[in-house]
């Protein structure tokens, strides 16, 4: 087994903080973006929500991978999603104390950056539309059809991080990873569950606009979905990978030491 430098209990407050700003950007830009493809009276409207959705996507992945290569998603670990940090601290990659305020800031994040969102862009963001960027799924699709969707989706992301976590030499290439796995999982679910894996990114919409029928779904389901994609994880990689995961990576950017062979 390799040595690992020990998590601390707990992160410094300020990465918390950091979360906050993240995730109040990216549901800033999210809003931003969906106003100006849906809304039909924008000069970039799409009028095929497939393809809207996947251009959505990309642009989505573009500016998470973006922040987390960020000064601030570097200090905290650029999670903006609080079923990521769950399954971050159940693959002991980050501190149980920091759970609480990790996720409060993420969710209030979400909240923040709709209502920035709405503040800057006006009525266009009511939109029937564009309707704060609340994610919906499609009519044809019951509820157990999304819960299967989006947990599967999300226990698929979390076994690929805690993958390539396993594997040092490949940590730098997790940010790109993430974004493009986040664009594809728009792509794809976008049309049919929504899409979402993250449960800010469906609070903040979901609450300004009052569509909130589907959203404890939205809110639990990726939680689950990355406890069982924890819960592989300890069972078929850790156990059997000699190495065990550089924790500073996803967890803030508190240590850099190296793993080193015993």
């Amino acid at each position: 087994m390799s040595a690992v430098p020990s998590l601390p209990r707990r992160l410094p407050l300020a990465h918390a903080v950091d979360e906050f700003v993240l995730t109040t950007v990216l549901l800033f830009v999210t809003v931003t973006v969906v106003r100006w493809l849906r809304d039909p009276g924008a000069p970039l409207y799409l009028a095929d929500l497939h393809v809207a959705l996947a251009v959505i996507g990309v642009i989505s992945g573009a500016v998470l991978t973006a922040l987390i290569l960020s000064p601030p998603g570097r200090r905290s670990g650029g999670h903006m999603n609080p079923a990521v940090t769950v399954a971050l601290w159940l693959m002991d990659a980050f501190p149980g104390r920091s759970l609480p305020p990790y996720i409060l800031a993420q969710l209030a994040g979400s909240v923040t950056g709709t209502a920035l969102a709405r503040l800057v862009w006006g009525s266009a963001v009511s939109h029937a539309s564009v309707d704060h960027a609340v994610i919906r799924p499609d009519i044809t699709w019951r509820p157990a059809d999304v819960f299967l969707a989006e947990a599967g989706a999300m226990m698929a992301l979390i076994l690929l991080v805690g993958t390539i976590l396993a594997y040092p030499r490949y940590i730098r290439l997790l940010p790109y990873v993430i974004g493009g796995s986040v664009a594809l999982v728009i792509a794809l679910l976008g049309p049919r569950s929504g899409g979402s894996i993250n449960p800010a990114r469906q609070l903040g919409p979901a609450a300004l606009s009052g569509q909130t029928t589907d959203l404890w779904i939205y809110l639990t389901v990726p939680v689950l979905g990355a406890v069982i994609g924890s819960a592989i994880y300890h069972l078929f990689i850790w156990r059997f990978n000699a190495c065990r995961p550089l924790t500073y990576k996803l967890a803030g950017d508190h240590s850099r030491e190296e793993p080193t062979a015993r």
